[in-house]
């Protein structure tokens, strides 16, 4: 009996160089392995970007006549696998997926409005991707959309009467993160409904946006239309089906609560825990010096290539003058500089001074809280400004997976303290490194967190209460590290041995969204 066939539909696909930008990526180069190994095959479906379809294993295989914004346009089909294999990486290649640059997954242009250049380049991979799926000589038993950049395929599912045989073809959606939703006009704008699918009638309820009138909004009409639709995590499910509330830090259906209710009340939404993968080998702790020399090296190399930024600079001095001997604490943080990730880290607290230095002051001179990540310019400049400030920050702007993979075991303790957080992977693997970590009680941290046994937690009723909570937290954790050793230890050993793999998320993706 042949295997049953899944199509993963993403804007991300970290199998590929290059290919991963959040979270988003890991799930679509994970889980695909694990279906894989449950007895499914997989195709992935990702644009190549003008960067995939130039890879020396990339092969045209087909060409697909689609029609947008009025025109006639061949998109190429180029695969990155052996075809024999169960699990495919397919890229989609035109003009318009390099638009940004080749290899931006992600644009934006000043003066155009939230996601414009991103919407177009994604409704026309939507019909793209319908057209491949349409043209299968075997259609597959399900296909799965990642985030609203893949939703696109489930307007022309819908609406579009060429792509009506797509309706029977069960179609599931997982949500990365609401904070992103892809609104955009209906029409009378060059980035609009109207303009990617000239004369495409459709149902405003279906396709509308909450709480914009006159616009569309792809992950609202995925999570109405899709047999099935997941979370990647059970808390965060729970979470969204509750409207945001800015004043008491609460972050959860971002205005899509209603539908997701709706498909919460027909038992069609679900949260799946992501997983995290323990067969690799691990390093271990890095010796002091061979952490500094390779940091350096990092910061020689971006200053190199930024002679003009000031902040690689800064990390360098910082370094060298506290190469001597490791210190007495060493805090790590790694991910997206991002508000959802790092706003906590700026609230004021009572003497008006952000919780991230009142962090510092907790830590002391001897101590050092070591950032690595970039992202929104607001946020890397608040950091860099506290970093000038701070003896003991060490803001290391940019992203090297390397170095990353250096930091997780190096680190004492991981702090996270995202205002939420739909799973989290940088949590599980500090953990998965025996670093314990210090989080915000939100989304997929509570799932994967036990307070006291594997890291700490924190809450708070307003986003000041987190902010302040969280500091309380890092003093309590710093204590008992300080006066209570063997309880340490022993809270690294629970960490380490914590598994939330990707097996048990294929298992429960195929029992909870497979399943006719």
């Amino acid at each position: 009996m042949s295997r049953r066939h899944v199509v993963f539909v993403a804007a991300e696909n970290g199998a590929l160089p290059g290919g991963k930008v959040g979270g988003v990526g890991d799930v679509v180069r994970d889980l695909p392995v694990a279906l894989a190994a449950c007895g499914w095959r997989v195709t992935v479906l990702t644009p190549a970007y003008g960067m995939f379809s130039t890879l020396p294993e990339a092969r045209l295989v087909d060409e697909l006549t689609v029609s947008f914004a009025g025109r006639r346009e061949t998109v190429e089909v180029h695969e990155l696998s052996r075809p024999d294999t169960a699990l495919r990486q397919l890229a989609f290649e035109h003009p318009l997926f390099s638009a940004g640059g080749a290899g931006q997954i992600y644009t934006e242009r000043p003066g155009e409005g939230p996601f414009a250049s991103d919407a177009t380049r994604f409704a026309l991979f939507g019909a793209a991707t319908a057209s491949w799926v349409r043209g299968q000589e075997r259609a597959p038993d399900v296909v799965h959309l990642h985030d609203w950049h893949a939703a696109f395929y489930c307007l022309l599912r819908a609406f579009a009467p060429a792509f009506r045989t797509l309706a029977a073809i069960r179609t599931v959606f997982t949500i990365h993160n609401l904070a992103y939703q892809g609104t955009r006009p209906l029409d009378c704008d060059e980035s609009s409904l109207t303009a990617w699918f000239p004369g495409l009638a459709v149902d405003p309820a279906i396709v509308g946006d909450p709480d914009n009138p006159g616009c569309i909004n792809p992950m609202a009409l995925a999570i109405r239309t899709c047999e099935r639709v997941s979370t990647v995590s059970p808390t965060y499910a729970r979470e969204i089906l509750r409207p945001s509330d800015p004043a008491r830090g609460f972050v959860g259906g971002e205005g899509l609560e209603r539908p997701l209710t709706s498909a919460a009340r027909a038992g069609r939404l679900v949260g799946i825990l992501n997983g995290c993968d323990y067969d690799s080998p691990q390093p271990g702790r890095p010796d002091w010096p061979d952490l500094v020399a390779q940091l350096q090296a990092q910061l020689a190399s971006w200053r190199e290539q930024q002679p003009d930024e000031t902040i690689h600079g800064l990390a360098i001095e910082r370094l060298q003058g506290r190469s001597a001997r490791r210190p007495r604490h060493l805090l790590v943080s790694i991910g997206r500089l991002v508000r959802q990730k790092v706003s906590l880290l700026f609230e004021p607290l009572d003497d008006g001074r952000s919780a991230l230095e009142h962090v510092l002051d907790v830590l002391g001179q001897e101590g050092m809280l070591i950032v690595l990540g970039s992202g929104e310019r607001d946020c890397e400049a608040r950091i860099g400004e506290i970093a000038k400030r701070c003896e003991p920050l060490l803001f290391v702007r940019g992203y090297s997976e390397s170095l990353a993979q250096t930091l997780y075991p190096a680190g004492e303790l991981f702090l996270m303290p995202s205002s939420f957080e739909p799973c989290g992977i940088s949590q599980m693997l500090a953990m998965r490194a025996g670093q314990p970590v210090l989080a915000h009680a939100t989304g997929g941290l509570c799932d994967t967190i036990d307070d006291g046994r594997t890291g700490f937690l924190f809450s708070g009723d307003t986003a000041r209460a987190q902010a302040s909570a969280f500091v309380a937290a890092l003093r309590h954790a710093l204590t008992t590290k300080e006066q209570q050793p063997d309880e340490w230890q022993a809270l690294c050993t629970r960490a380490a041995a914590q598994r939330f793999d990707w097996a048990t998320a294929a298992r429960a993706t195929i029992d909870e969204l497979y399943a006719a």
